[in-house]
């Protein structure tokens, strides 16, 4: 993967930012330079994260932003075009696990209200604030859009008996991961030609309330990955899955 950075310290957005995962990747990004506009389903929640980040010396803005309702998406929007005009960076970072069972597959078990819910807010909600905000992305210099995936949603490592994922069937959550990834993959080949550039990032399994206590990563590692994809220079790759610079197999 490239070394070089974008020149630009624009404007980063990042969904389900006010803990976890989108906490600490618009802090990064905040370290970088940029403003960062803290994405909250919960209002007051959403301000008190921006508070911690501006209490740390950083530019951040909170914004009130249920990624699975189109009013909160449109006022975003329409918010970030007054305030700034463009979007540099978007991270569609919100997401759920509903399925708990780690251990087993219970695929046929899915209730179907799980699996729309997870799609709901893992696929329909990216793309809606995607559509949303590629307008503004599309006046920034050098744009990049950051979908927060998984390896769980790797098709081929789900499929390949013995590889590190292949015992863990959330049949929901990496469906819509899956898909997740085709979103990235279909929407860097419209943008093909551009200056934007649209990947998949995978954490790592992360200690946050989504990952569990357990997991390996701390999230200050977790977050870099979407870092470094949302600020690659002009020669960076696009449409691709990555995770600490390591491209993933579809």
């Amino acid at each position: 993967m490239s070394e070089a950075k974008i020149g630009v310290r624009g404007v980063a957005l990042i969904t389900g930012a006010n803990k976890g995962l989108g906490l600490e990747t618009a802090r990064q990004l905040g370290r970088l330079g940029f403003t960062v506009l803290v994405g909250s389903r919960d209002g007051v929640k959403g301000e008190a994260a921006a508070q911690q980040l501006c209490d740390e010396g950083l530019d951040a803005r909170a914004v009130k932003l249920d990624v699975t309702r189109q009013a909160d998406i449109d006022a975003a929007a329409a918010w970030i075009e007054r305030e700034f005009g463009r979007l540099d960076v978007l991270v569609n970072n919100a997401g759920v696990m509903i399925e708990k069972e780690w251990a087993k597959n219970t695929t046929s078990e899915t209730a179907m209200e799980n699996l729309r819910a997870t799609f709901d807010t893992n696929l329909f909600a990216a793309f809606a604030v995607s559509k949303a905000m590629l307008p503004l992305v599309k006046k920034s210099a050098a744009g990049r859009v950051v979908n927060v995936s998984s390896i769980l949603g790797s098709v081929s490592l789900q499929a390949t008996k013995g590889s590190p994922t292949y015992g863990t069937k959330l049949f929901a959550y990496n469906a819509s991961k899956a898909a997740l990834n085709v979103l990235t993959i279909s929407l860097a080949h419209e943008l093909r030609g551009t200056k934007i550039k649209v990947n998949s990032a995978h954490p790592g399994w992360v200690k946050t309330d989504l990952g569990g206590g357990s997991a390996p990563m701390e999230v200050v590692d977790g977050a870099k990955t979407m870092v470094e994809l949302a600020t690659l220079g002009e020669d960076g790759p696009t449409g691709g899955f990555f995770h600490e610079g390591t491209a993933i197999a579809w």
